[in-house]
């Protein structure tokens, strides 16, 4: 397997990482809007992209959704609690933010929880559904990595006062990340990469579940 950071797009700085298999065959997590720079991307990797993952529904992460099935056919992933938020400008909180960066997209979509696994060639990514954020957000884990959104951040944690958040929600998500047993590399939606043991000592809202809870 092989990750590789794409550079920050979209208003919002928005992260989005291709995971590449053994065969050449991509997945994208999450889909800032910039489709011709993402599909240059997969072209200096040659690798032809097959799965769109998406760790929510804000127009930051999904812009480019449309554009990238309409050039490569790929599938779109989403969890059903966000998927309305592809839609439409107002669900995706796009026009809350007077951005014009995004496309709605209305076209095919696979949905799943937690209890699914979802696979690319031999790759496999189990899924933490991890609410607070919206209510649809969830972290996607391969091997010894996680994609977590806008859940966990380096040394923050995603907003939970816009439209769908809930900070008790958000609370027991990042309980069950503290959780997950041994290390993993954190790759988030927005700022620098980090690593779950890091999380655990600096971060202060995950620090402060880890081995308890909140009260």
């Amino acid at each position: 397997m092989k990750v590789i950071r794409l550079k920050p797009l979209s208003i919002c700085e928005t992260n989005s990482y291709i995971v590449i298999s053994k065969q050449n065959n991509a997945v994208l997590i999450d889909a800032p809007f910039d489709a011709p720079y993402i599909l240059a991307e997969l072209e200096n990797n040659n690798c032809t992209l097959k799965k769109i993952f998406l760790t929510h529904g804000h127009f930051d992460h999904i812009g480019a959704v449309a554009d990238l099935v309409e050039a490569t056919g790929c599938e779109v992933y989403i969890h059903p609690l966000d998927e309305k938020m592809l839609r439409s400008g107002d669900e995706m909180l796009a026009v809350h933010f007077r951005s014009r960066g995004y496309k709605s997209y209305n076209g095919d979509v696979k949905l799943f929880t937690e209890n699914d696994i979802i696979r690319l060639d031999e790759l496999e990514f189990d899924i933490l559904e991890t609410p607070g954020h919206t209510p649809g957000s969830v972290c996607y884990i391969c091997g010894d990595v996680m994609f977590t959104g806008d859940t966990l951040f380096n040394r923050s944690i995603g907003r939970t006062d816009l439209e769908g958040g809930n900070f008790s929600q958000m609370k027991r998500s990042l309980g069950r990340i503290a959780e997950l047993g041994g290390d993993l590399t954190i790759y988030p939606g927005h700022m620098g990469i980090t690593t779950l043991d890091s999380e655990r000592k600096f971060n202060p809202y995950l620090r402060e579940n880890s081995g308890g809870g909140f009260i």
